[in-house]
């Protein structure tokens, strides 16, 4: 049962945001492909990665990872920063123009979270926050985005 209820949990958050970034295609104020979106969705979620990590974690090729960075830099979702540790460096960092359009998954989890805080005690809120934390910080090391 736990199996089944955490999959409908995370398929309902995965539904919405193909919901919302289809409907942006549908509206025309999309500019980027699924892959595209796919790409953009994953650098924010590492955090101001290099395009070595980028390309590291996706496990494409670092030219292919160029390449599609630099459509991104292109169409203005993407900017690259140099670092300031390693001056021959640069991070990768959504713009703006992505965060604006594309980052409809926080505002989302932003509601749900909301709903969560209304319906259960601060006592459950906060032993479902331990819960998570655990989850994402021991249960996952396959996906570490800290």
């Amino acid at each position: 049962m736990l199996e089944e209820l955490f999959s409908q949990v995370y398929t309902k958050f995965k539904m919405h945001f193909y919901r919302e970034v289809f409907s942006r295609f549908q509206s025309r104020e999309a500019s980027l492909t699924a892959v595209e979106t796919l790409c953009m969705e994953v650098i924010a979620a590492l955090k101001d990665p290099t395009v070595n990590e980028f390309a590291s974690f996706v496990q494409i090729s670092s030219p292919n990872a160029a390449y599609k960075v630099n459509s991104l830099i292109q169409k203005g979702y993407l900017e690259k920063a140099q670092s300031a540790q390693d001056r021959r460096e640069y991070h990768l960092r959504p713009t703006e123009k992505y965060l604006d359009f594309y980052n409809v998954s926080n505002t989302y989890i932003e509601a749900v979270m909301a709903r969560i805080r209304a319906r259960f005690s601060q006592e459950e809120v906060a032993e479902l926050e331990r819960m998570l934390g655990i989850v994402s910080q021991e249960l996952m090391p396959e996906v570490p985005l800290e």
